[in-house]
C-alpha cells in the first residue's frame, strides 16, 4: 500500500482518536481533582468516615462538653448542665443539637453509646444530615466517565490489533520512493509506535482511576481530626470513650421521658 495513503487515511486518524480519548479522560480527571481541592467540607461530615472514637457523634459530644452544655463523669454518664437544660440554648449545629435534644428526652444521665444505639430521632437526624452534605458535595462534581461495555471494549481492542498488524505489514510490503513517500513512511512508523505506547498509557490511567473510585470520599479522608476532639482534655477524652462503649442501661436509668397523657376532648 502507498505509505502516503496509509498514513493519511488510516494510521494518523486512528492515532489522533486514541490520544484524543486519553486527553479527554485526563482533562476530566484534572477537573475532578480541582473540584475536590476546592471543596469546603463540614468537619462533622468529614468525621463520619473515621473510626468510632473519632467519628461525628464523638465530635458532637466533644462540642457539647467544650461549650459547657453537658458534663461526663468517669463512668461515662453524660449529664446536662444548667445551660444545657435550657430549651432556648443550642449548640449551633444539627448534630450537636440532635445529641443535646436526645439528652433532654432522657429522665436521667445517659451514656453516649446508649443514645447512639437506642435513640431513633438522633439516628434520623444524623442520617439526614450526612445525606444532605453528601448531595451538596457531589452536586458540582463533573459527570463520571462512562467506560464502554465489555463487548465493545473487546471489539475495539480487536480492531486496534488488526489495524496495527495490517498497517505494519503494508508499511513493510514495499520500499518507499521519493521524499514524499519516505516522509509518509517515517510518520506512519512513528504513529504505529505511538499506538503501541497508548496501550500502556491507557492501562495506567485505568489503574489510577480504579485506585480512587470516589474522589469526594478520598477528599474527606484527607481531613484532620475534628477540632472539638483535638481540643478535648485527655481525662475528658477517656471519659467520653467510656461513655461511647456503654450501650446498656440500668433499670429505670436514662430511659426516654414518658409522653404526658392527653385529656380527651369534651
Amino acid at each position: 500500500m502507498d505509505p502516503v495513503i496509509l498514513a493519511c487515511a488510516v494510521v494518523l486518524p486512528v492515532t489522533a482518536l486514541l490520544y484524543g480519548m486519553l486527553g479527554a479522560r485526563r482533562r476530566r480527571d484534572r477537573a475532578v481533582a480541582a473540584y475536590c481541592a476546592g471543596l469546603r467540607v463540614d468537619p462533622y461530615h468529614a468525621a463520619a468516615g473515621r473510626w468510632w472514637a473519632e467519628d461525628d457523634v464523638q465530635a458532637a459530644a466533644a462540642r457539647l462538653l467544650l461549650d459547657g452544655l453537658v458534663t461526663v463523669n468517669h463512668r461515662g454518664n453524660l449529664r446536662l448542665t444548667t445551660a444545657g437544660a435550657d430549651p432556648a440554648r443550642t449548640a449551633g449545629h444539627p448534630l450537636p443539637d440532635a445529641l443535646l435534644a436526645a439528652l433532654r428526652r432522657r429522665t436521667a444521665p445517659a451514656a453516649l453509646g446508649n443514645l447512639v444505639l437506642r435513640d431513633p430521632e438522633l439516628r434520623a437526624v444524623r442520617a439526614e444530615f450526612h445525606a444532605e452534605c453528601g448531595a451538596v458535595l457531589r452536586a458540582g462534581l463533573p459527570r463520571p466517565r462512562r467506560d464502554a461495555p465489555c463487548c465493545l471494549a473487546v471489539l475495539g481492542m480487536t480492531l486496534l490489533a488488526m489495524e496495527l498488524t495490517l498497517a505494519t505489514v503494508a508499511l513493510l510490503d514495499r520500499m518507499p520512493h521519493g521524499p514524499l513517500q519516505w516522509t509518509a513512511a517515517v510518520v506512519t512508523g512513528l504513529a504505529l509506535v505511538a499506538q503501541v505506547r497508548w496501550l500502556d498509557l491507557d492501562v495506567r490511567q485505568r489503574e489510577a482511576a480504579a485506585a480512587h473510585p470516589d474522589p469526594v470520599a478520598e477528599r474527606l479522608r484527607q481531613e484532620e481530626l475534628h477540632p472539638a476532639l483535638a481540643g478535648l482534655p485527655a481525662p475528658t477524652t477517656r471519659h467520653l470513650t467510656a461513655s461511647r462503649l456503654r450501650t446498656r442501661r440500668g433499670r429505670h436509668h436514662g430511659r426516654p421521658r414518658p409522653t404526658p397523657p392527653t385529656s380527651p376532648a369534651p
